[in-house]
């Protein structure tokens, strides 16, 4: 948060920082959001948010607001844009290093390792209904497109 608070920073870019830990709490910050008139929201990487993905891409869309996701299943719900891991690699690496450990390995023995894959997914449809024209160079970049 304080890299994202940097940049904005940097860009002279006014941010104000909603948190949420459940359903309640999602309410109350989008009302928040409606009170400041944001231009923008990014919803931040959190196991919770992506459990109430279709409730938060709801109320996005709801509030008419461009929102920028970090996995795709947001997208699929009806979100703008996601940049993030691609989760199916990751729950792969999980499930081998599982396999190692009760195998005997030690887990401290097992190096650290970061995800090296990202993809970047589109959903034009919700682009047209925002009244948003997402550039070439992005629509280009994409490994996915929605339309």
């Amino acid at each position: 948060m304080r890299d994202v608070q940097e940049a904005a920073h940097v860009k002279g870019v006014q941010l104000q920082i909603l948190r949420a830990g459940n359903e309640d709490e999602i309410d109350a910050a989008f009302a928040s959001l409606a009170r400041v008139k944001a231009d923008a929201l990014l919803v931040g990487t959190d196991p919770f948010f992506l459990s109430v993905h279709e409730q938060l891409v709801s109320l996005v869309a709801r509030h008419a607001v461009p929102a920028i996701y970090d996995g795709r299943e947001f997208v699929e719900a009806g979100g703008l844009i996601s940049y993030g891991t691609i989760n199916t690699g990751t729950w792969r690496q999980v499930g081998i290093y599982v396999g190692r450990i009760l195998a005997g390995a030690k887990p401290a023995d097992l190096p650290v390792q970061q995800p090296t894959t990202f993809e970047l997914v589109v959903n034009l449809r919700t682009a047209k209904a925002l009244g948003l024209t997402i550039p070439p160079s992005i629509l280009a970049r994409a490994d996915e497109v929605i339309e």
